[in-house]
């Protein structure tokens, strides 16, 4: 019989990696959250005041310029994007990049629901369509940052100046994790339950002053369901981006939101957020480079994601990795770093901000003894 592997001496203080929802900020506890808006309407002046305070750090740590409007929204990223998709999609052909699931939904979408016959631009899980041969005469939809992948695009650079098309960036991975041009984004999307270790259930809608325009000029051909609608008597409906939401948020989950974004300015606001995870990307870079039976999904370090960071275990197959990531649970090393279920077999380890660096480090040993338990 083969014997097990000692176990490693010391835990990481925080095990939580899960790519969504991610790690609480460090040091958060729910005993000092604000409490007076709760049970309150959000339609109070508490309610809105603290919706517009929310808003408002969003926009100073993203240093979003003026021409872009932040409005909080139902369904998450999810419902974000799809609102984007099916208010202004259909008035120009449509270009679809898909290199893993989340992409692959909204080509889906497009395809099924809104039938619009997108052209689609697919590379496999690990690698990046070209981005050099995208139509900008058409209106673009992409992932800023692969979660199920861990392939992101790596500047904002192949999106041109004098585009046609509008640019819609599912980016609920990367803003706050990333150094972001605004002025080559018309529509992002984002969830505070990411980079910011937020609660789920909400999402951030932003749109830029083309989007505007196209909103207030173009009317879709099928019907829109409450919570999507922007536009009333053909203006934007600008109280959704002061604070007057669509339907009721969750003003714990706002208050949640609000400590997570106070945190952030006292690590350096989004510059600090970026070294951060940064910093953990670097820790596992060196894990993976120690082990050689370890390795990156995403090969090419220039697109490779420094949130939702998969790799890949040799000889894994799906029943390998459920044993290895439940070892890890049940030691209390680590939790939910089983890759998305639609990915090939492999780990996934969030790096994003609310992660300690210190823990990535201290997770290492556990990977060599989680993989020589699963071996033996």
């Amino acid at each position: 019989m083969t014997e097990l592997p000692a176990r490693p001496a010391q835990l990481p203080a925080r095990p939580y990696f899960s790519s969504g929802p991610c790690a609480k900020p460090p040091g958060w506890s729910a005993a000092t959250l604000a409490t007076d808006s709760l049970g309150r309407s959000h339609r109070s002046k508490i309610g809105k005041t603290r919706l517009q305070y929310s808003i408002d750090l969003m926009r100073e740590l993203l240093k979003l310029p003026d021409t872009h409007r932040i409005g909080i929204v139902p369904g998450s990223d999810t419902g974000a994007y799809e609102m984007a998709m099916w208010t202004m999609l259909g008035a120009k052909p449509v270009t679809a990049l898909a290199w893993e699931s989340f992409g692959e939904g909204w080509v889906t979408d497009a395809v099924k629901q809104l039938k619009i016959d997108p052209t689609v631009v697919r590379a496999d899980y690990g690698q990046l369509p070209d981005l050099g041969a995208v139509d900008w005469s058409n209106d673009v939809l992409f992932t800023w940052n692969g979660t199920t992948s861990g392939v992101r695009v790596p500047n904002a650079d192949w999106i041109p100046a004098d585009r046609e098309g509008l640019s819609f960036a599912d980016a609920t991975s990367a803003v706050f994790a990333y150094d972001i041009d605004w002025d080559k984004i018309d529509v992002a999307t984002f969830s505070w339950q990411k980079v910011l270790g937020g609660e789920g259930g909400h999402g951030v809608l932003i749109l830029g002053p083309r989007a505007v325009e196209r909103l207030e000029s173009y009317t879709p051909a099928w019907p829109l369901p409450k919570v999507f609608r922007l536009v009333s008597k053909g203006k934007l409906t600008e109280g959704v981006f002061k604070g007057e939401t669509i339907n009721t948020p969750s003003m714990l989950a706002v208050e949640d939101c609000i400590a997570a974004l106070e945190w952030a300015k006292t690590v350096g606001g989004a510059d600090g957020l970026i070294a951060r995870s940064n910093a953990n990307a670097a820790a596992l870079d060196q894990i993976v480079a120690d082990r050689p039976w370890l390795g990156h999904l995403a090969v090419d370090e220039a697109t490779r994601s420094k949130t939702s960071v998969c790799l890949t275990v040799e000889g894994a197959d799906e029943a390998m990795i459920k044993a290895f990531a439940g070892l890890l649970e049940k030691e209390k090393a680590a939790y939910d770093i089983a890759g998305y279920r639609d990915a090939p077999p492999g780990l996934r380890i969030w790096c994003g901000a609310t992660v300690d660096t210190a823990d990535i480090v201290a997770l290492g040993p556990w990977l060599d003894w989680a993989y020589a338990s699963v071996k033996a």
